[in-house]
């Protein structure tokens, strides 16, 4: 299986959002859910510009192991995200959600008299 698209779907999180292994899961249906986002994103090919420091663990909680824990803090901080015990997810959290389009209001055909 290749994980090209966990790569595209967090290249698109945005500069100082973050979002949890679970909800790209969801986003991509992965059959493995977020479990396997966190393979892809331990396999991820470096020099690539994928952001896979901007994927946290249920909660926003970090879930890499040190060293990498300590430069997924550093890379998150640079680009403005506040890090306590957690990273708040409502303030920083973003989310793969389609804007939903307005509906069109329906109008009926005019009658000729």
């Amino acid at each position: 299986m290749s994980w090209d698209p966990v790569y595209r779907l967090v290249k698109k999180i945005p500069r100082g959002r973050v979002t949890t292994y679970g909800q790209v899961a969801k986003a991509l249906r992965l059959p493995a859910g977020a479990r396997a986002v966190g393979y892809a994103l331990a396999a991820c090919p470096s020099g690539q510009g994928i952001p896979w420091h901007r994927v946290l663990g249920a909660g926003g909680r970090i879930r890499v192991p040190e060293p990498h824990a300590a430069l997924q803090r550093k890379l998150l901080e640079t680009e403005g995200v506040t890090i306590g015990v957690t990273v708040d997810m409502q303030v920083y959290g973003w989310s793969f959600r389609r804007s939903k389009t307005v509906a069109r209001k329906k109008t009926r055909p005019k009658l000729r008299r």
